[in-house]
């Protein structure tokens, strides 16, 4: 494992680094998250979601639709880490494709929230188990207690965000 290409060039980056007295491990961290985010994005969308003709992105706002129920853009956009006009963009496709509805907000006709269609709530629940079954060949790897440990590492990670960044 250690021989292929993209583990050989960390390990060339890192002696770099080191060389020029920079951080590392800080480079190593960020690389393999960011290598690791892309192989899995790139494989939930080639296996699973381009398939359904559908992205990552649009599938997580309908899989958080099916968790919170109609919601707000606004909301969506806060939950998804997703610009507004991301939200609407992938809630354009979405409404083209039947798979989710504009409805008014109770209380509020001006304003309104995005829920999913019967059709979309079907998508959603027959997508999330190939995905799930999916992430769980990904995870492997490690032990029930790894796999706790990462996560809690990585909440914390995204807890404590630079401030310019939230």
């Amino acid at each position: 494992m250690q021989d292929r290409a993209d583990f050989r060039y960390e390990s060339f980056a890192r002696e770099r680094l080191s060389d020029l007295g920079e951080d590392p491990e800080a480079f190593a961290l960020a690389y393999n998250l960011l290598h690791l985010s892309t192989l899995l994005v790139n494989d939930l969308e080639t296996r699973i979601h381009r398939p359904r003709g559908w992205t990552l992105p649009g599938f997580r706002l309908m899989f958080k639709l099916w968790m919170l129920g109609p919601t707000q853009p606004v909301r969506l956009a806060e939950v998804s880490a997703m610009s507004r006009s991301a939200v609407t963009n992938a809630v354009h496709t979405l409404e083209r494709d039947g798979l989710v509805e504009r409805r008014p907000l109770p209380g509020d006709r001006r304003a309104q929230v995005v829920a999913l269609t019967p059709k979309g709530d079907l998508a959603v629940r027959e997508t999330y188990a190939l995905q799930e079954a999916r992430e769980r060949e990904w995870f492997a790897t490690l032990t029930s207690g790894e796999r706790r440990h990462l996560t809690s590492l990585l909440s914390r990670l995204v807890a404590a965000r630079p401030d310019d960044l939230s």
